[in-house]
This record gives C-alpha cells, sequence and structure tokens, in this order.
C-alpha cells in the first residue's frame, strides 16, 4: 500500500487531507510538525511521498523538504502553503520539492498528483526489486542505470530526484532533439497535470548543478531559446 506522510499544524486540514488518501487506498501518516515528522520518516517501510506544510511551528516546511533531501531522493515530495509568491513557489521546487499546490487547492487535484508522483516511486521500487530489467542508457560519458535509478558520470554515481531522473530519461532516449517545456511537462508530470511550466526550468536549473561541470556554461543541457531544451553528449 502507498504510504503518504501529512505534515500540517492545522488539524482540520491535515485530517481532511489524510481522510481523502486513506478513500483512495492510501495509508496516510500525519503530524503536525516538522519535529514530529522526522521520526515517522525513518520507520520501515519508509514514505513514498510526503505533502509538507510550509507555515509549521519550530521547523517550517522548507526546511524540513531540505533535511528529507539530504538523505531521501527518492521519496516524492509536495509543498503545500497559502503563499503564492512566485518566489515561495521556485524556493520550494530548488531545494528538492517535486510539486507546489497554493492553498485553498482542489482535493481531487491533490490527491492526482500524489498518484502521480507515487507512480513514480513505484517504478523505482519495482525496478530494484528485479520485477523488470530494463537496459542502462547511455550517452557519451554518461550512463542512465535504470535498475538502480542512478546516473553515472564518468562510473560516478549522481543521485537524482525521480522528476530529475525521467526528465533525464526523456533526454537520453531524444538526443539532440529539441523538447519544447509543454512536452518535458507532460511526459514527467503526466497528461492531467495543470501546474506552471516553470517547474520545468527550475528542474533543470537543478539537474545542470549536479550534471555539468560548469553549470553557467551547460555543455549537456542546452537552452533552445523560446522552446525549450536540447540534451547533447
Amino acid at each position: 500500500m502507498v504510504k503518504v506522510l501529512v505534515v500540517e499544524d492545522e488539524a482540520s486540514i491535515r485530517e481532511m487531507i489524510a481522510l481523502n488518501l486513506r478513500l483512495a487506498g492510501m495509508e496516510a501518516v500525519e503530524a503536525d510538525s516538522a519535529e514530529a515528522a522526522l521520526p515517522l520518516l525513518e520507520q520501515r517501510p519508509g514514505c513514498d511521498a510526503a505533502i509538507l506544510d510550509v507555515m509549521l511551528p519550530g521547523m517550517n516546511g522548507f526546511s524540513l523538504c531540505e533535511t528529507i533531501r539530504r538523505t531521501d531522493q527518492k521519496i516524492g515530495i509536495i509543498i503545500l502553503s497559502a503563499k503564492g509568491q512566485e518566489q515561495d513557489k521556485i524556493r520550494g521546487l530548488s531545494i528538492g520539492a517535486d510539486d507546489y499546490m497554493t492553498k485553498p487547492f482542489s482535493v481531487s487535484e491533490l490527491l492526482a498528483r500524489v498518484e502521480a508522483l507515487c507512480r513514480r516511486v513505484g517504478r523505482s521500487a519495482g525496478a530494484e526489486a528485479g520485477e523488470q530489467a530494463p537496459a542502462s542508457l547511455v550517452s557519451g560519458s554518461f550512463v542512465l542505470d535504470e535498475n538502480r535509478r542512478v546516473l553515472l558520470k564518468a562510473g560516478k554515481p549522481i543521485e537524482l530526484t525521480q522528476v530529475e531522473f525521467q526528465i533525464m530519461e526523456l533526454f537520453f532516449r531524444n538526443p539532440g532533439v529539441a523538447l519544447v517545456r509543454e512536452r518535458i511537462l507532460k511526459g514527467v508530470w503526466g497528461e492531467n497535470y495543470f501546474g506552471d511550466v516553470k517547474i520545468v526550468d527550475v528542474n533543470i536549473r537543478r539537474l545542470r548543478m549536479k550534471v555539468e561541470d560548469e553549470p553557467s556554461h551547460p555543455a549537456h543541457i542546452l537552452t533552445v531559446w523560446g522552446y525549450g531544451y536540447r540534451w547533447e553528449e
């Protein structure tokens, strides 16, 4: 069963999210603070996804997201906040969140986004368990190991979030092809995703920091101005 952590200090909102997750056939684990959430994240089996409110007592949701990402690149993370400012969305995505939703929100849309995240995590777990043996994708000095869900650069592993890994899959399967932002968005976040296309740009910046020798002068993830991005060996 898919396990989702809900970190929200407002009991009515937390309980409403948890109830709907359970009605959708998932296991919901609740915490009213980041400090209460951290021990829950250490339990096994671990959580497949986490919904983090930004305005928490003590450690806020951004700091919690950063803390989680230091040790777990695979869990799906959705930042949930009443703040709708552009800089808050960019900050949340830049520190490792996979998605960002602004209150008030549609419960059905939140569930759809959670399910999409969990499908990515589930695909990763299935590969690690040996349910499928996909071939590695090779591009120059890079190898995308689809069994371990890791990117190798000259033999050295680069840890990627599930979103980052899927973007790299899309690039490796379309080398030298200019991919419009909307295609990347639909290919990674799904056909029914209606979020801001800027989520692609933020993840590309994050990928360049991990992949490129000089992120400010990328040699592999190239910008196609006014269109999207292209991968070059």
